[in-house]
């Protein structure tokens, strides 16, 4: 049996944390990483990662067999922790609480990140008063095939609205394909006030750039860039500044100047590239704390918007039926009383824990039906990244509407079709039928 490999010890911020097994890879593709090499980066950058996380509960998204294992959400403090680490307890929609750890200083950022937290998931609120949201956050999510130009474009379009509105965007790359624009705001609103201002916002800058913005939350009714308005509801969460993400290249979510968007590339910007530029420009972002402003601009063109008809937008599926919520059924799906049923053609073809198996299985299928998937354009292929519980998997669908009716597919068993939250479905409908 070989010998486990010592933990290494760090002084940091004047206390002793230990890293368990240092040299297990977290990163293996295009470049190669540490766990060690993991923490050392997150020290480096420590000052910037601390604005977007001290003093907040964090969800503990762990990756504890690296960057291409499968993740999974612990919201509850380990039961095993530093006596120095603090914790807040959370109230959530579903009636239930957790406690969850609070990072305050460089020492525990290196503790989480040692538990296998490759990216940094805060709550947007303080610990001091965990109803009222002191960030709004606008996610620009590009729909498949959208090209990053038209992220940056979409991300100008937010800055000229929010800065009419008397308030300051901070724009950052995801670390991925989108881009996320952070506001900082007095803690005078609700959850569900912030999410109505979101809202409001998603809908104007699909007003002004029609042709680039999409505030529908239905996939199959997207196009150009989705701004998520979704993120801002309560036990939601997105990576913070500085966060790492899982993809080949290690990318880093990085903040930006204004002045830096038009041109820049998410490529540019990973662990290899980011320390430098950190220990040379500083934080762009340094200045967000002192920049609060308030709601009341978006909030009155969410009254103006209600007037004018539109009601609330549909929130994420594991939410209760709010009032004023529309019927909570895809297009695709819903029924018609008055009128003939109209059905986007949608095919699931693989449900995977893992994004690459289920990329596999798109091939798979395209290659039992080469006549539809040659019909179908790049934005007819939904791949969709599901979020359970503590589970994530990967969803793709294929959108049949530009194939002939006679050359369409039926619906066959996913291949894979390993969907993490089923069973935990079948118990809670089962649950509700014996009520």
């Amino acid at each position: 049996m070989a010998k486990e490999e010592a933990a290494e010890v760090l002084r940091v911020a004047g206390r002793e944390v230990r890293i368990t097994h240092p040299s297990k890879p977290y990163f293996s593709r295009e470049v190669r990483l540490t766990k060690l090499d993991l923490v050392r980066y997150y020290l480096s950058v420590a000052e910037g990662a601390l604005a977007g996380i001290r003093d907040r509960p964090i969800v503990l998204k762990r990756f504890v067999d690296g960057a291409e294992g499968e993740a999974f959400y612990q919201k509850r403090a380990p039961s095993t922790r530093p006596d120095w680490l603090r914790t807040v307890t959370l109230s959530f929609p579903s009636g239930r609480t957790a406690e969850e750890v609070v990072v305050d200083d460089a020492a525990g950022l290196a503790w989480i990140v040692n538990l296998g937290c490759i990216e940094l998931h805060p709550h947007p609120v303080r610990s001091l008063d965990l109803e009222r949201p002191d960030e709004l956050r606008i996610d620009l999510d590009p729909t498949p095939g959208v090209a990053f130009g038209d992220v940056r474009r979409v991300a100008l379009e937010v800055k000229a609205l929010l800065e009419e509105l008397d308030l300051r965007g901070w724009p950052k790359t995801s670390g991925s394909r989108g881009m996320h624009v952070n506001v900082r705001i007095e803690p005078r609103w609700s959850f569900g006030e912030v999410r109505r201002a979101a809202l409001a916002l998603s809908r104007e800058i699909e007003r002004r750039a029609p042709a680039l913005a999409s505030s529908k939350w239905w996939k199959e009714e997207r196009h150009g860039v989705f701004l998520d308005y979704n993120q801002n509801a309560k036990d939601r969460t997105t990576c913070s500044a500085y966060s790492v993400r899982p993809l080949p290249d290690a990318r880093v979510s990085t903040p930006l100047a204004w002045e830096e968007v038009p041109n820049c590339e998410p490529a540019d910007f990973t662990v290899a590239t980011v320390p430098m530029r950190f220990a040379e420009l500083g934080d762009p972002h340094a200045g967000i704390d002192a920049a609060a402003g308030g709601l009341e601009g978006l909030l009155e063109l969410a009254a103006r918007d209600e007037a004018a008809g539109l009601g609330d937008a549909p929130w994420p599926p594991h939410y209760r039926k709010m009032e004023g919520e529309a019927p909570r059924v895809a297009p695709s799906r819903r029924k018609r009383a008055a009128q003939p049923r109209n059905r986007m053609p949608l095919l699931v073809v693989a449900n995977s824990p893992s994004r690459e198996a289920a990329l596999a299985g798109l091939e798979r299928w395209k290659a039992r039906h080469p006549e539809a998937a040659e019909k179908l354009a790049v934005d007819d292929v939904l791949v969709d990244s599901m979020r359970g519980r503590s589970s994530t998997w990967t969803r793709i669908r294929v959108n049949l509407r530009n194939v002939p009716d006679a050359m369409r597919p039926e619906q066959e068993t996913p291949d894979p079709d390993d969907d993490p939250t089923r069973a935990w479905r079948a118990r809670r409908r089962s649950a509700k039928a014996g009520d």
